[in-house]
């Protein structure tokens, strides 16, 4: 059913004025005062309406509960984008103006419980539910208003999940199973929208049913199919600048509940200090993502994000040598969109000191498999740390 806006605005007014929330029956009252004759069924559909507009996302609502999308993505009023696995494409929903817009985002960032206004122009939250909220107001955002809401995966994908899509070249899948059976720690890398997030859940999901998992995330978006796992969100400050929470902080309270695994959602600050040490005592098959253009490029941001925070460059790499085994660096093809695994690199020390990525296994677009120079030695890491042996396939 087709409700008119007309309609919808009056019933919002008598009901903003009573004070009351859009539930059906006061809706029904509002539609009378209006002199209104409506079934049940338009009643609801007015019902719905509201409470999209009210408390909800609004227009947006069906892109939230389509079952592929992964990103709704708002440039003011006249352009809606949305990301469904196959890359971003324009969709016919608009909005009235960016008045319409900006009170959008206003609301969900209250749902969040942050500020949005003149004062305070920008906020990076998590919505009730786990979707990911970003928006920017003008002047700021020259345009219009933006809007950027990111879902979290609706289920946990296998790996046998990820192969079917084509995430995962099937010659990979006995690699990445013994690297987490061999306790190797290891970062998931690629750029915005790769799929890190979706990998490293399938991977923490192999993890033996007797280990602990700590997962330290700014938002809550893994979810191994684990039987023991324990997370921490950080917090961000309030208006007064107290109250707020750090990844850091929550590495280092980590460290203190008895993990198996501490796992890092994503690895862009001053907790690189702390996971690297943590790696560093004992804390064998820590995991994490981390943005990266290349895998070979991998070690240069790490070193870059500690020594902002104040490790020498010599010190960061003597503990990312001791710390981190394995990169398995995802992209996403500029053709189709789709994401897929393109490398899985060792990890290794030079001469000189200095930590850099060795390719083990090279997949092509078309889903070759090519030995690289570290494969022998990857192979090598894994049987060091297996009991017994894992069965680990060679590429054909």
């Amino acid at each position: 059913m087709t409700v008119s806006p007309a309609l919808v605005e009056a019933v919002r007014v008598r009901l903003a004025r009573a004070g009351v929330e859009p539930s059906a029956a006061q809706v029904a009252v509002a539609l009378r005062a209006e002199r209104a004759v409506y079934g049940d069924a338009e009643i609801l559909a007015v019902a719905r309406a509201l409470c999209a507009d009210l408390i909800g996302a609004g227009p947006l609502e069906p892109l939230l509960a389509a079952p592929d999308v992964t990103d709704v993505l708002v440039n003011g009023p006249r352009e809606v984008w949305v990301d469904d696995g196959d890359g971003l494409r324009r969709t016919p929903i608009t909005l009235p103006d960016d008045a319409a817009v900006r009170r959008l985002a206003q609301r969900l960032a209250a749902a969040a419980g942050r500020r949005l206004d003149d004062a305070s122009p920008y906020v990076d939250a998590r919505l009730p539910g786990g979707v990911r909220l970003h928006a920017v107001l003008p002047p700021i955002a020259s345009d219009g208003t933006c809007v950027s809401l990111r879902l979290p995966p609706r289920r946990t994908y296998t790996l046998d999940d990820l192969v079917t899509a084509g995430a995962i070249p099937p010659q990979a899948v006995a690699v990445l199973h013994a690297i987490v059976t061999a306790r190797l720690a290891f970062l998931v890398t690629g750029g915005t929208g790769t799929g890190k997030t979706t990998l490293l859940s399938a991977l923490l999901s192999l993890s033996a049913p007797g280990e602990r998992l700590l997962l330290v995330e700014d938002s809550a978006e893994l979810r191994p199919a684990h039987p023991h796992v324990v997370r921490l969100e950080s917090r961000p400050a309030n208006l007064e600048g107290a109250g707020g929470v750090a990844l850091r902080d929550l590495v280092r309270q980590a460290l203190r509940m008895r993990p198996d695994r501490v796992v890092v959602g994503e690895v862009r600050g001053a907790e690189v200090v702390d996971l690297l040490a943590a790696l560093n005592t004992g804390h064998e098959g820590g995991c994490g993502t981390l943005h990266a253009n290349a895998a070979a490029d991998v070690p240069a941001r790490l070193e870059a994000l500690a020594c902002a925070a104040g490790l020498s460059r010599e010190a960061v790499h003597s503990q990312l040598a001791a710390a981190l085994d394995v990169v398995v660096h995802l992209t996403r093809s500029r053709l189709d969109g789709r994401r897929r695994v393109s490398e899985i690199c060792l990890l290794t020390r030079d001469p000189h000191g200095l930590v850099s990525a060795h390719p083990a296994l090279t997949f092509a677009h078309n889903g070759t498999c090519a030995e690289g120079p570290a494969y022998q030695a990857l192979m090598s890491a894994i049987a060091d740390r297996s009991d017994p042996l894992p069965e680990v396939g060679r590429p054909r």
